[in-house]
C-alpha cells in the first residue's frame, strides 16, 4: 500500500465527517470521494434507516464519481440490509480506487472490501485504522462481547455524590453536562434507571439534542412493580421497556442484543448503577463533575461489596476535559 500525504487528509476529513449524526445501533461511518485532488462527493451515516455515508456522498459527486478515488472509515457493507450494500454502488458509479480505514467486525456486513477487488477496483486498506475506530467504540465493542456496549453515567459533587439527603438533586451539574448526557443517550441507543430515580425525577429520558431523529430505548426496572402508567417515561415519545418481577442483568442485555441494541447508557441511580458494576457489566465509566461540595447525600455507586482491593475492578483514565463549569472524566474498562 502505498500512500501519499494527502490520502491522510482525505481521510482524515472522512473521519471527522464521521462523527456527526446520531446512527445507533448502526455504526459512525464517514466517506469523501476525490477526483483529480478535489473533494466531488462527501458524506455520512446520519442515522439508521438513512442513506449509509458511501451513498451521500455518490449522490452528491454525481458522474464524478467516476474514475475517483472515495476514502471510507469503515470498510462499505456488502449486504442487503435497510439500504443496498455500498460495496455495489461504488462498483457501479465506476470510482477507481477505494481507500478503507477499519474492517467491519459486523459478520453480517463484511465483504465489502473482496467484492470491490473482484471488481478489479484498487482497494487499500488501514489508513488511520485507530483514529477511525475511537468513533466507533460502542459498535465495536457490542460485536467483541457479544451483549451491549455498557456505560454507566453520573453527575456528581466534588464529594461523589448525587443528591442532597432531602432528594434535591436539580441541577448539581450545568447545562452544557446535561447536553452531553442527552448526546450519549443517542450514542448508546437505549437508556436504563431504576424505579427510586422515576419516583424521585419523573424524567423523559429522551435525547433532547438536535439532530436526533431516532429516539433512544428506554428501560426501568421496577423489581415490585410499583410503577404506573402517569410518569413520563411511559409517553408515547420512544419505546419503553418495564422490567418488573425478578431482575437479571445478562439476561436483560441478551434481550436487548437480540433486539439489535448496541449500546446501554445506564443513568443510575446509585444502587442500578452498583448493580451493573458488581456483575462486571460496565465497560466505561462516565462522570460529570460539578466544582460543589454537597457534604451528605447519596453517593453515585453503592453495593458493591469489595473485600479487597486486589478484587477492585480496573479501568484507565482518558484525559479529563472541561464542559462548561463543569470536568468530565471518563474511564475504560481493563480486560485481559
Amino acid at each position: 500500500m502505498l500512500l501519499k500525504a494527502s490520502d491522510e487528509a482525505y481521510m482524515r476529513r472522512a473521519i471527522q465527517l464521521s462523527k456527526r449524526g446520531f446512527p445507533a445501533p448502526n455504526p459512525h461511518v464517514g466517506c469523501v470521494i476525490v477526483r483529480s485532488g478535489e473533494i466531488v462527493g462527501q458524506g455520512y451515516h446520519d442515522r439508521a434507516g438513512a442513506p449509509h455515508a458511501e451513498a451521500m456522498a455518490l449522490l452528491e459527486a454525481g458522474e464524478a464519481a467516476e474514475g475517483a478515488t472515495a476514502y471510507v472509515t469503515l470498510e462499505p457493507c456488502n449486504h442487503f440490509g435497510r439500504t443496498p450494500p455500498c460495496s455495489q454502488a461504488l462498483i457501479r458509479a465506476g470510482v477507481q480506487r477505494v481507500v478503507v480505514a477499519t474492517r467491519d467486525m459486523n459478520p453480517r456486513a463484511v465483504g465489502g472490501v473482496e467484492a470491490l477487488r473482484a471488481a478489479g477496483i484498487q482497494v487499500d486498506l488501514g489508513l488511520l485504522t485507530e483514529s477511525a475506530a475511537a468513533a466507533n467504540r460502542i459498535f465495536t465493542g457490542a460485536i467483541s462481547l457479544e451483549r451491549p456496549y455498557v456505560i454507566a453515567k453520573a453527575a456528581i459533587s466534588l464529594d461523589g455524590r448525587i443528591a442532597l439527603p432531602s432528594g434535591e438533586s436539580k441541577w448539581i451539574t450545568g447545562p452544557k453536562a446535561r447536553a452531553e448526557g442527552h448526546r450519549l443517550r443517542a450514542e448508546c441507543g437505549a437508556v436504563l434507571v431504576g424505579r427510586k430515580t422515576i419516583e424521585a425525577d419523573d424524567p423523559r429520558l429522551t435525547s433532547r439534542v438536535a439532530g436526533v431523529v431516532n429516539q433512544p430505548l428506554r428501560i426501568v426496572l421496577d423489581p415490585e412493580n410499583r410503577l404506573k402508567g402517569h410518569y413520563q417515561v411511559f409517553s408515547s415519545e420512544a419505546e419503553t421497556w418495564h422490567i418488573t418481577g425478578k431482575i437479571d442483568l445478562e439476561s436483560l442485555l441478551n434481550r436487548m442484543q437480540s433486539a439489535g441494541q448496541i449500546g446501554l447508557l445506564v443513568e443510575g441511580g446509585a444502587i442500578t448503577i452498583g448493580a451493573f458494576m458488581a456483575r462486571d457489566l460496565v465497560d466505561e465509566i462516565r462522570l460529570f463533575v460539578a466544582p460543589k461540595a454537597l457534604g451528605s447525600g447519596p453517593n453515585w455507586v453503592s453495593g458493591l461489596n469489595v473485600d479487597h482491593l486486589s478484587d477492585v475492578t480496573a479501568f484507565r483514565f482518558e484525559k479529563p476535559r472541561l464542559v462548561g463549569p463543569d470536568t468530565e472524566l471518563s474511564a475504560f474498562r481493563i480486560r485481559p
